[in-house]
C-alpha cells in the first residue's frame, strides 16, 4: 500500500477512536441541577432574566443570504463552471455563516429542532429554522448538493485545509458511510426523548467559529482538520446527518452536475481530481457469467433483508438500557437508587440538588425513569431496525449496477466543488470556444 494512503487510513482510524471516547465522555454529562445557595441574611435572589434573542431582522437576513448563496452557487456550478467562483463563494459562506453567525443556527443542527417539533406538541420551532432546514433540501431535488459545495461552513473549513488528498479504499469507505446513519438515528432518538441535541453538542467546528469552547471540543475539531489535510471533508462524507438527507434527495435531482458537456474521452483526469470519491468509472457490458453472479447476489440480499432488519431491531433493543443513560433523569434515578441501596458511598451534586429541592419524591423519579427507559426500548428497537434496513439496502444497491459509457459524477456523493471542471480537456476546449466567440463579437 502507498505510504501516503496508509498514513491517511491511520489518521482516519485515530479520528474514529477519538470520536468514540468523546461520545463516551459525553454520556456522563447532562443537565446539572445545582440548588440555589441558602442565604440566612435576608438576601433575596435576583430574578433570572433571559437575554434577548437576536433581532428577527438578522435571522431573516441569514435566510436571504443563504438563498442568494445557493442561487449564485447554482449559477456558478451549472453555467459558469469555474472553480474559482465556487471557491470564493465558499469562503464567503465560511466567514458569514461560520464566524459572523458563529455557526448557529445552521441546517445541519436544525435537523434536531425539526424532529422535536414533529414529536413534541409543546415545542414550536421558529419559521426561520424551518426555512433554513428546508431550503437546501428543496434545492437538492433540482440541482443536487449545491449547499455542500458553496454554503456550508462546516464543509468550507475542511475544504481549505485539504492539501494532500488521498483516496479512501472502497472497502473502508462503504462502512464508514454507515456512521452517518448511526449519528442521524441517535440524534433523532435523543431529540425525541428530550435527552439533548447531540449534533450541536458535538459540533466539531463551532468552537473555532466562536473562538471558545472546551478542550475536548477543540481537540475534536482539530482532529477533523488534521485528518482533513489528507481525507477530503471527513465529517461531511462519513458523519454529517444532514448530508445523508441531501445525498438521497440528490439521487433524484432533475439536473445533475456533469464533468463535461461534450462526449467523455476517458482521460481519467476528473477521477484523479476528485478528493471525495464521487467520480464513477465506465462500466462495460457484463458477461453472462457476471450477470448470473449479480442476480444470485441480488436474490441473496433480498432474502437477507428482513433477517438483517429483524436482527438490527433485536440488537437495538438489547442496548436500549445503555442508550437510555443519555437521559439525565435516568442517570439521576440510577444514582439515587445506588445511594439508597448502599451500593455507592457519598453523593453527587445532582443527587444532593434533587434531595434538597424536595420538588419530587424518589418514587416518582423512579417511575419517570421507568417511563423514559420504556420509550428508549421502543425507540432503540426502531433505530436498530432502521440501521439494519440501511445495511440491507446498501447490499442490494451494490449488486445492481447501471451500464455507463463515460466517467460521471455520482449525484449522491458529488459536493459540487468544481474541481473536475478545471482538468477536463473538453471543458477547456469549450471555454476556449466561448472566449473566441466573445473576442469576435467585441472585434
Amino acid at each position: 500500500m502507498n505510504p501516503m494512503r496508509r498514513t491517511g487510513i491511520i489518521l482516519l482510524t485515530a479520528l474514529i477512536i477519538s470520536l468514540f471516547f468523546c461520545f463516551a465522555a459525553g454520556a456522563d454529562t447532562g443537565a446539572l441541577r445545582f440548588p440555589p445557595p441558602d442565604f440566612e441574611s435576608g438576601y433575596e435572589m435576583p430574578a433570572t432574566e433571559t437575554p434577548p434573542s437576536a433581532s428577527d431582522i438578522y435571522e431573516y437576513l441569514a435566510v436571504i443570504v443563504l438563498a442568494a448563496v445557493l442561487g449564485l452557487g447554482t449559477y456558478f456550478v451549472f453555467t459558469k463552471r469555474k472553480r474559482k467562483y465556487i471557491w470564493g463563494l465558499m469562503i464567503f459562506s465560511l466567514a458569514f455563516f461560520g464566524f459572523w453567525r458563529r455557526g448557529c443556527i445552521c441546517p445541519v443542527g436544525a435537523t434536531q429542532n425539526i424532529t422535536l417539533t414533529i414529536f413534541d406538541q409543546g415545542y414550536a420551532v421558529p419559521v426561520v429554522v424551518i426555512i433554513l432546514f428546508l431550503l437546501p433540501l428543496v434545492l437538492s431535488l433540482f440541482w443536487g448538493r449545491i449547499f455542500c459545495g458553496t454554503a456550508c461552513p462546516l464543509g468550507a473549513i475542511q475544504d481549505i485545509v485539504l492539501l494532500k488528498p488521498l483516496s479512501v479504499p472502497y472497502w473502508l469507505e462503504v462502512p464508514l458511510r454507515l456512521l452517518g446513519y448511526v449519528y442521524l438515528g441517535m440524534a433523532v432518538l435523543l431529540a425525541v426523548t428530550g435527552a439533548g441535541f447531540i449534533i450541536c453538542r458535538y459540533d466539531p467546528f463551532v468552537s473555532f467559529f466562536r473562538f471558545s469552547g472546551s478542550l475536548g471540543a477543540l481537540m475534536l475539531g482539530g482532529a477533523f482538520l488534521v485528518v482533513g489535510i489528507f481525507i477530503g471533508r471527513p465529517y461531511c462524507r462519513f458523519l454529517c446527518p444532514y448530508g445523508i438527507l441531501l445525498r438521497h434527495l440528490s439521487r433524484i435531482s432533475k439536473w445533475k452536475v456533469k464533468i463535461s458537456s461534450d462526449e467523455c474521452i476517458q482521460c481519467r483526469l476528473c477521477e484523479d481530481s476528485c478528493p471525495f470519491g464521487a467520480i464513477r468509472q465506465p462500466t462495460g457490458e457484463a458477461s453472462g457469467e457476471e450477470l448470473a453472479r449479480r442476480k444470485k447476489m441480488l436474490a441473496v440480499s433480498i432474502v437477507l433483508l428482513p433477517i438483517i432488519v429483524f436482527a438490527g431491531g433485536l440488537g437495538g433493543a438489547r442496548i436500549s438500557s445503555l442508550l437510555a443513560r443519555a437521559h439525565p433523569d435516568v442517570r439521576l434515578a440510577d444514582r439515587i437508587y445506588r445511594e439508597e441501596s448502599g451500593e455507592v458511598a457519598g453523593t453527587t451534586d445532582q443527587s444532593e440538588a434533587f434531595r434538597s429541592t424536595g420538588d419530587q419524591s424518589i418514587e416518582s423519579l423512579y417511575e419517570l425513569s421507568a417511563e423514559i427507559q420504556a420509550t428508549y426500548h421502543q425507540g432503540s428497537r426502531l433505530l436498530g431496525a432502521f440501521l439494519g434496513l440501511v445495511v440491507a439496502a446498501s447490499l442490494i444497491r451494490h449488486t445492481v449496477r447501471r451500464r455507463s459509457r463515460e466517467y460521471k459524477a455520482d449525484p449522491s456523493d458529488c459536493l459540487a466543488c468544481g474541481r473536475c471542471f478545471e482538468l477536463c480537456p473538453n471543458e477547456r476546449l469549450r471555454r476556449q470556444r466561448i472566449k473566441e466567440e466573445e473576442d469576435l463579437r467585441v472585434g
